[in-house]
């Protein structure tokens, strides 16, 4: 017998509760103050190649895609990051923060520097959302689902504890919080709606747990690298690169 739609739901935000980037120590040490600027650095960095390859994810979903209609809910997506006429879009906004913590967006866009192992992380998870079942690929896009939370708590904890924050250095978090909750509902009915049956309950649970270790996975190298034993990889950035001019001088 297939569980009740209300128990795979509570199934699927348990995952998160459970295993959510939220919970790593990185973020504990972000969020309360305790990175110092090249810290700091090295996320926007790397958390940059995840930003970039969002829409590309999100592409190779929507090349798979036979209705018409799920096309068009899936769009906005990829504008959301990549910008409109009328909208920046979150790449944009990423690469104003990159600015404003000293880097040149220009080294961060090129994506020198990232940790072999957040490209390994990231380039998994779009290969999985290419390769997957598109119910499998809509699961695991299903972390928005716990991140109004990380949100909240990194806009509160990076104005109260650096320089950098601002309206305009956090606009890309900000605006999650206004886009990403028309993306899981639509995104959670439709998993929520699909899995009917046990064996494609289970596929989406994996599908989602698969999403938190990419995100994990990622904090683990950074604080790998540069928090404890703060040991970078071959390609690795290397502090002192991709600075701002004036940040250089």
């Amino acid at each position: 017998m297939t569980p009740s739609r209300d128990a795979f739901e509570a199934r699927l935000r348990q995952i998160g509760a459970d295993r959510y980037h939220d919970r790593h120590p990185f973020h504990t040490l972000l969020h309360g103050g305790g990175c110092t600027p090249d810290q700091v650095r090295a996320w926007v960095i790397n958390r940059y190649y995840y930003q970039h390859s969002i829409p590309m994810k999100d592409a190779a979903f929507m090349s798979r895609v036979e209705d018409p209609g799920l096309r068009r809910r899936w769009r906005s997506r990829i504008e959301d990051h990549d910008g409109t006429d009328t909208n920046e879009g979150g790449i944009r906004r990423w690469l104003r923060l990159a600015e404003a913590v000293g880097l040149d967006p220009d080294y961060v866009a090129s994506t020198r520097g990232v940790l072999p192992a957040t490209k390994f992380a990231v380039d998994a998870y779009v290969r999985f959302v290419r390769e997957k079942t598109l119910l499998e690929a809509v699961a695991a896009s299903l972390t928005e689902l716990f991140a109004p939370k990380i949100h909240k708590d990194r806009i509160a904890g990076l104005l109260q504890n650096y320089d950098f924050a601002d309206d305009s250095s956090l606009s890309y978090f900000q605006n999650r919080l206004k886009e990403a909750p028309k993306d899981v509902a639509f995104g959670l009915g439709w998993v929520l709606d699909h899995a009917d049956t046990q064996e494609k309950q289970d596929a989406a649970a994996a599908a989602l747990v698969f999403k938190t270790d990419v995100l994990w996975s990622q904090l683990d190298a950074l604080h790998a690298a540069y928090v404890e034993p703060a040991r970078i990889p071959p390609g690795g950035w290397q502090p002192g690169e991709g600075l701002l001019n004036r940040q250089a001088a």
